[in-house]
């Protein structure tokens, strides 16, 4: 039986894998269990038997396999055998859907991020919104799996999204026109000698993008290169292999990241080879509330070995793997919570998040309210977390100087670290870039 591990969120259009094998966990065998099952079987035939309408025994198993595995933690579900059908498909990188990354809360569908270039994007959808109804149809309690279906749907096809958004006083809807989403590996530019490289999520071309983007900008820009952004804002994850790579891709060896379960064997450590694509140029990293799970483990594999600068705000804090698990002949499989991922220093980013460098807003969005800025810890059921360091938690944020304008002041920020400027930036959060440069190389 081939089972994957998943280090994603949910993804109206699909679900993200990682080639990463685990061990089946013993199951129980004592008295007690059956007995449970008998309870079980009880309960069952009496639906069966006695409910006001028929239901068939597939919705009846169906409903309750899931009942069983998303109460466990938020990222645990069942998936029939259309779910994972289409879960297999979009590891490619292309889907259909209108493109934004989901959780469930409190029986709402919370939006991670929407996804780079797609109908969501375009709307306007953003991250921390909650979507109250799909076409004037409310999904209170609705499963996620369920909700992810009604907002998918053929190419050109409308869905009207009913959206709850942090300072709006009533619901508004979102008319989006469904198309076939394709998540870019990679796209790059030159910013003068600086080359920005944004990696939107973790498909299965997701590292080659990034070795392709960085050899066009060495030729472009020529030796004088001064260093490198990778921009991994609002990147929700995927495979965990790709996030492997992209972090050896600037590693020369040592630790990657590693995952432990419930049983020692479970436990599995990735090491990079030698060999950096970028020969040792400084190198920053942009990260915010959006940035979750394959995205967390790169941030803090170039972190704990001081390879990067880590600029921007605390990101998702999804430090879960999911391991997804087929059930019998073709008839779906489960995407269960089998272990922890840690950052080379040994810490669990799991309902934390990782804290930048150098905490940088693009405005007053540090000042919004916890309830529109969505993370991990927010999420009922969460896997416990470790605590925070006093001394990260409580550093200052750095914001715009007052009236002063910026199209992306935190790339600004990135820009200006490398080229050894001054940002300007408001008075009581001032950085010396120059003293931050050394941990940049």
């Amino acid at each position: 039986m081939k089972k994957f591990a998943l280090v994603g969120l949910g993804l109206v259009g699909g679900l993200s894998v990682a080639l990463f094998a685990l061990p089946q966990a013993q199951g129980a065998n004592d008295a007690s269990a059956y007995s449970q099952l008998d309870l079980f079987s009880d309960a069952f035939q009496n639906v069966r038997d006695k409910y006001v309408r028929p239901v068939k025994d597939s919705e009846l198993i169906d409903n309750a396999i899931q009942g069983m595995v998303s109460s466990l933690d938020p990222h645990s579900s069942y998936m029939d055998a259309k779910a994972y059908g289409d879960m297999q498909v979009t590891t490619k990188g292309e889907f259909g859907g209108v493109g934004i990354e989901v959780t469930l809360e409190d029986g709402l569908i919370k939006v991670v991020s929407p996804i780079d270039g797609t109908p969501a994007a375009r709307a306007g959808i953003k991250s921390g919104d909650r979507i109250a109804g799909i076409d004037g149809q409310s999904i209170a309690g609705m499963p996620l799996n369920d909700s992810i279906d009604k907002m998918k749907g053929a190419p050109g096809s409308k869905v009207t999204l009913t959206i709850l958004r942090e300072g709006e006083k009533k619901p508004f809807d979102v008319a989006l026109t469904r198309a076939i989403v394709h998540v870019d590996a990679a796209s790059s530019r030159r910013e003068g000698d600086v080359g920005y490289v944004r990696l939107p999520g973790f498909n299965e071309q997701t590292a080659d993008g990034l070795e392709k983007a960085v050899a066009k900008l060495k030729k472009e820009i020529g030796p004088g290169i001064k260093g490198y952004v990778l921009d991994l804002r609002n990147n929700p994850g995927g495979l965990l292999d790709q996030a492997i790579q992209v972090s050896d891709d600037f590693l020369n060896s040592g630790e990657v990241v590693s995952t432990r379960g419930r049983h020692s064997e479970d436990t599995q450590r990735y090491d990079a080879h030698p060999g950096d694509i970028t020969d040792g140029k400084p190198v920053v990293v942009l990260i915010n509330g959006g940035t979750a799970s394959a995205s967390e483990i790169v941030s803090g594999a170039l972190q704990d070995h001081k390879r990067a600068t880590i600029i921007g705000l605390t990101s998702f804090g999804k430090g879960s793997v999911q391991t997804i698990i087929p059930l019998g002949d073709n008839r779906g499989a489960l995407r269960l919570t089998t272990a922890r991922y840690y950052t080379p220093s040994g810490h669990s980013i799991q309902a934390q998040g990782i804290i930048p460098d150098i905490q940088v807003a693009q405005g007053d969005e540090a000042d919004v309210p916890k309830l529109a800025r969505p993370s991990e810890a927010d999420l009922r059921g969460h896997l416990a977390g470790e605590p925070i360091p006093e001394k990260r938690a409580k550093a200052p944020v750095i914001k715009p100087a007052p009236g002063k304008k910026y199209d992306d002041f935190q790339l600004s920020y990135a820009l200006d670290l490398l080229n050894g400027k001054m940002t300007v930036a408001s008075a009581s959060s001032v950085v010396q870039p120059a003293d931050q440069t050394a941990a940049a190389r």
